[in-house]
C-alpha cells in the first residue's frame, strides 16, 4: 500500500555492497530458482499462447517475481533512516531522560536503538535482518513487511504450479507410454495439445525448487505474522521486549506501579497507518512521534534508563576458569553448549583464563556479558561484549548467590 510509489535510492555505490553478504546471495538465489522453474513449468503445464488462462496464469507469475524483487531491494536500499549525527532534542532539560551514544555522538531519539551491524542510530529500529543485509526501521518497515508478505503468496503459487506441472506430466507419461514420440513446441497449437518431453533432470529440478518455495512459505509467511502483529500495536521487536522486561521489573521489585506502552493509539487502523500510507513515505520525521492519553514523549525511554540501571544491580561479576576461542558452537565445551548456541547474529567474545565478566542475561548454558577491561570498569566505556558458554567461567564468591535467569524464565523474589 503505497510502497510501490517510493523510489531506491542509492547514496553511494558502496550500498551495492550490502549484495555481497550470504543473506542476499541465499535470498536473491531462493527468488530467483523458484521463479524461473515456475516459468519454465508454466510453459510445460499451461502453455501461455494457448488460453486466456495461460496468459494470466504466466503475467501473475512475472508480476510476483516484480514485486517481490521492488519491495525486497527498497527495504535493502532505502534503508531504515538513522538519527543524525550530533543530534539531541530541542529542550535541553529533555536529555536527562534519553541515552548518549558515543559512537554516533549524539543523544539516541525515542524508539531508536544503535545497531552493531550498521554502527549507527536506528530510527524506530526493529532488528537487523540478515536476509537483506541491513536494519529494518521507520523508513523501510513498509517495504519489508510487504516483501514478508509477497514472498509467500508467490512461492505458493509457483509451489502450485510445480505439483500440477509434476502430476500432468507423470500422468501423460503413464497414459502414453515412457516412450512416447517428443512434439516440438511449434506444434503447441494442435488439438489436443502435445506432450512436451520432461526428462529426469527437469522433475529433479521441479521438486528441488517445490522444496525452496514450501520452506520459503512456512518460514516467511510465520515471519510476516509477527511482524503484521506488532505492527497493528505499534510496537516494534525491541519495543516488545523492553514492554516484557518492565512488567518483570515491576514483578521482580514488587513495585506499586504500571507500565503503558505510549506509541499504541488505541485503534489497530490508526496504528497500521503510522507504517503503511498511500505516498509510501512513512508518518513522522522518526524523532518525535504522537503518544496515547497519560503518556508523554519519554515514557519508553525512562522505562528504558529504570531497565539499565536494574541491570547494573542484577547483574553477575564471573571470572574466567577456561580458556574460550569465541567459536560460534564450540566442540570442546561439551554436546549440550555446543547444540545451545544462541541462535542470533549478536557476536561470541574470546576469553583467556583469570579474566573477569560482567553477566547481564543468559541462557541455560550461554552468557551475555561485558569483559571488565580493568578494575575501573563503568557503564558506557569502552565495551568488549557478547556470548559465552556458561562452563568456562564461575562466579565470583563476592557477587550475590543469583545467576542470571535463563531468557524467558522471570525470578520472582
Amino acid at each position: 500500500m503505497g510502497t510501490f510509489c517510493s523510489v531506491i535510492k542509492f547514496e553511494n555505490l558502496q550500498d551495492l555492497r550490502r549484495l555481497c553478504h550470504w543473506g542476499p546471495i541465499i535470498a536473491l538465489g531462493v527468488i530467483a530458482i523458484c521463479s524461473t522453474m515456475a516459468m519454465i513449468d508454466s510453459v510445460l503445464w499451461y502453455w501461455p499462447l494457448h488460453t486466456t488462462g495461460g496468459s494470466v496464469n504466466f503475467i501473475m507469475l512475472i508480476n510476483w517475481t516484480v514485486m517481490i524483487l521492488y519491495n525486497y531491494f527498497n527495504a535493502m536500499f532505502a534503508g531504515p533512516g538513522f538519527v543524525p549525527r550530533g543530534w539531541k532534542p530541542e529542550n535541553s532539560q529533555d536529555s536527562m531522560y534519553l541515552q548518549y551514544c558515543k559512537v554516533c555522538q549524539a543523544y539516541k531519539a525515542p524508539r531508536s536503538h544503535h545497531c552493531r551491524k550498521c554502527n549507527r542510530c536506528v530510527m524506530k529500529m526493529d532488528h537487523h535482518c540478515p536476509w537483506i543485509n541491513n536494519c529494518c526501521g521507520h523508513q523501510n518497515h513498509a517495504s519489508f513487511t510487504l516483501f514478508l508478505l509477497l514472498a509467500p503468496l508467490g512461492c505458493t503459487h509457483a509451489a502450485f504450479i510445480f505439483v500440477m506441472t509434476m502430476y500432468t506430466q507423470l500422468y501423460n507419461r503413464l497414459s502414453f507410454g515412457w516412450n512416447t514420440v517428443k512434439i516440438d513446441m511449434s506444434a503447441a497449437r494442435r488439438d489436443p495439445p502435445p506432450i512436451v518431453p520432461f526428462g529426469l533432470a527437469a522433475f529433479a529440478a521441479t521438486l528441488f525448487a517445490l522444496g525452496l518455495a514450501l520452506g520459503t512459505t512456512i518460514a516467511v509467511g510465520m515471519l510476516f505474522f509477527i511482524q503484521i502483529k506488532i505492527i497493528l500495536r505499534n510496537k516494534t521487536s525491541i519495543e516488545s521486549w523492553i514492554e516484557e522486561k518492565a512488567k518483570d521489573r515491576i514483578q521482580y521489585y514488587q513495585l506499586d506501579e504500571v507500565f503503558l506502552f505510549p506509541y499504541d493509539m488505541g485503534s489497530k487502523w490508526k496504528n497500521f497507518k503510522q507504517v503503511f500510507t498511500w505516498s509510501g513515505v512513512p508518518e513522522g520525521d522518526g524523532l518525535e512521534w504522537p503518544i496515547r492519553e497519560g503518556c508523554h514523549q519519554y515514557s519508553l525511554t525512562i522505562e528504558q534508563l529504570k531497565q539499565k540501571a536494574d541491570k547494573r544491580v542484577r547483574s553477575v561479576r564471573y571470572k574466567v576458569i577456561e580458556d574460550y576461542s569465541g567459536a560460534c558452537c564450540p566442540l570442546n565445551r561439551g554436546i549440550r553448549t555446543f547444540f545451545t548456541s544462541p541462535c542470533t547474529e549478536e557476536p561470541r567474545i574470546q576469553l583467556q583464563k583469570g579474566e573477569f565478566i560482567l553477566a547481564t542475561r543468559g541462557l541455560r548454558y550461554w552468557l551475555y556479558g561485558d569483559k571488565i577491561l580493568d578494575d575501573s570498569f563503568v557503564e558506557g566505556t569502552s565495551r568488549v561484549r557478547g556470548w559465552f558458554p556458561r562452563n568456562c567461567v564461575e562466579k565470583c564468591p563476592c557477587d550475590g548467590e543469583s545467576d542470571p535467569a535463563p531468557e524467558g524464565e522471570k525470578k520472582n523474589r
